[in-house]
Parts: structure tokens; C-alpha cells; sequence
């Protein structure tokens, strides 16, 4: 019996070499959530890795090809997943998996496994983007949005987004108001709550570190504002009462 036909217990499955560690957890969600808000450009550029050599993949078979098969069909499920939690309808989110995992499946390479997790992580991106600006209208609010989804990160100020719209103060404000019916304070607050959920279901990372990596600035502030978004603190979230 050569030794990738035999057959060992869990135990020892448990207790084996691994060859790699798996990978990070919050890296794995800030991609999904990138791709949920539909950041074309920084989901171009997270992409630059191919997909077949990102570190940490897990060995779900021996054989190679299989491997990275196994691996995109997980990678296409947490991505329709996350594109129905940030507003796609279910049957068109299920629809674009099923039609990439049935193209992945006929694949015979792991290059072009690669290409096609590639498309498929385009696709979404660019439809979530779609999703996004069919709810408003103007290119200035537009505008305003993307810089919003992709600094999340950071303290996000007025005269930043006057900069990159190229409006006052007051006029974008009553555009952005007219246009989402929010203010642009609680639009990027609820984006930033939205996150902070998903971090809190998907991790185990503490509610400090969330709350430092969406900019809050103190830890008190965020369970505050938290709270009164969601209706329970940060831990109640996580510990699901």
C-alpha cells in the first residue's frame, strides 16, 4: 500500500505534519467584504496573488487539482454569501456560483482554475458596484460612496469627500441626503457597524482591535454606537443574544 492510498484515523489526521498553516482569518474577510462592497479596483489589486498559490490554503485532498477545486467552491460560497447579505437577490447570487463552480469543475488545470476564480471574483465585484449606484444617481454621490467603502479603515472626514466630489460642503450634504435618505454621518456610520458585525459573527479577533480597525476612537465610543445600532453591545452581538 503506497502511502497516499492509506488510510488513517481523525486522530491522526489531527496530529499530522501540516504542511502549511492555514490562512489568516481577517485577510479571508476583508476580500469577501471587499467584494460585497463592490470595490472593483482594490479587488484587481487583492487578486494579484494568484489564487492557486495564496498562502495557507489547506489540504483538502492529495491530489493537487482536486485540492484547488475543493478550495474554489468554498471561496464561491463565502462570495455569494456575502453579496446576498449586502444586497444582491438570492437566486441571481446562487446562479453566478453555480455557473462559475460548474465551469471551475470542467477545468483541467490549475492555471486555469486560477482564471476562473479570477472572473468569478470580478464579476461579483463589478455587480455589487452595480447593485450600489442603481440605488442612486448622481455621479457626485457615486462618487462619495466608493470613497466611503474603501476607507472604512479611517476616520473619514467632510472636507476629504468635498475634495474628491469637488462640491461645498453644504450642497453634497443635501445631495447625498435627497439622493439615499441618509446624512452622510450615519451612512458611514452604518457601513462601519455593518462591518464590525460581519467581523464579530466571522472572527474571534477582540472587540478593542475592531473597533481600532474601523477607526472608533476609543473602544467605549464604538460599544455606544454599536449598541444603539444594533440593539445589544459588541459581545451580546458575538455571544448571539
Amino acid at each position: 500500500m503506497n502511502a497516499k492510498s492509506k488510510k488513517i484515523s481523525y486522530q491522526e489526521y489531527l496530529n499530522r505534519d501540516i504542511r502549511a498553516p492555514h490562512a489568516p482569518f481577517l485577510p479571508e474577510m476583508e476580500f469577501y467584504n471587499t467584494i460585497k462592497a463592490g470595490d472593483v479596483a482594490k479587488v484587481r489589486r487583492l487578486l494579484k496573488e494568484p489564487f492557486h498559490m495564496k498562502k495557507g490554503l489547506g489540504i483538502l485532498s492529495d491530489d493537487d487539482i482536486r485540492n484547488i477545486k475543493y478550495h474554489f467552491v468554498i471561496s464561491a460560497a463565502m462570495i455569494a454569501r456575502a453579496c446576498i447579505e449586502g444586497g444582491m437577490q438570492l437566486p441571481e447570487s446562487y446562479s453566478m456560483s453555480d455557473y462559475y463552480i460548474h465551469s471551475c469543475d470542467s477545468a483541467t488545470s490549475i492555471e486555469e482554475i486560477t482564471e476562473i476564480h479570477d472572473e468569478m471574483c470580478n464579476a461579483y465585484a463589478a455587480r455589487m458596484r452595480e447593485i450600489s449606484r442603481n440605488r442612486i444617481y448622481s455621479r457626485h454621490v457615486v462618487r462619495c460612496i466608493d470613497y466611503i467603502l474603501e476607507h472604512l479603515d479611517e476616520r473619514i472626514r467632510m472636507e476629504t469627500l468635498c475634495e474628491v466630489t469637488g462640491l461645498s460642503e453644504g450642497y453634497l450634504s443635501r445631495l447625498f441626503s435627497q439622493e439615499t435618505g441618509s446624512s452622510i454621518s450615519d451612512y458611514i456610520m452604518s457601513k462601519k457597524i455593518e462591518t464590525a458585525r460581519n467581523m464579530l459573527r466571522h472572527s474571534d479577533y477582540p472587540i478593542l482591535w475592531i473597533s481600532n480597525a474601523l477607526a472608533f476612537p476609543s473602544q467605549s465610543y464604538f460599544t455606544k454606537v454599536f449598541a444603539r445600532e444594533s440593539g445589544v453591545t459588541p459581545k451580546q452581538y458575538r455571544d448571539g443574544k
